[in-house]
């Protein structure tokens, strides 16, 4: 059975490569469950799929020098931009599928943290519209 340790993960928000910045990107999708439970269904619960959706979290190490992290970020707030997160940044293949669509950048937390923390910042964004998966 394979293995992998994530050790490079490629990430690119709006063209914009941000790997010098991520600790951790993780892109989870789902389908709304249906009830289309009758009296057919003799006390069993049925379901089918309904609508699509998607989540893209992400945890940076902030940097707020000229034309870094907090620049780049900051003037995306409240728009819908393009993603592409895999596992590893090496070519798109079988075994490193790309995952892209776009997402809604709906906050933005310049600092976070306490005393002696690392400057980090978290963020989950909604995906808008298809997530789709590509190996070649």
């Amino acid at each position: 059975m394979p293995k992998m340790v994530l050790l490079a993960q490629h990430l690119t928000l709006n063209g914009n490569d941000l790997k010098n910045f991520t600790k951790k990107a993780e892109l989870s999708v789902e389908v709304e469950d249906k009830d289309i439970t009758t009296y057919a269904s003799l006390g069993w619960k049925e379901v089918l799929g309904g609508l699509k959706s998607g989540e893209l979290g992400i945890d940076f190490l902030q940097d707020f020098a000229v034309s870094q992290l907090d620049a780049i970020m900051w003037p995306l707030l409240g728009t819908v931009v393009p993603f592409v997160v895999r596992a590893d940044q090496g070519a798109v293949s079988t075994s490193n599928p790309s995952y892209s669509g776009n997402v809604l950048i709906k906050g933005w937390n310049p600092i976070e943290g306490s005393v002696g923390d690392e400057a980090t910042v978290g963020v989950t964004y909604p995906t808008s519209g298809i997530v789709s998966r590509t190996t070649a």
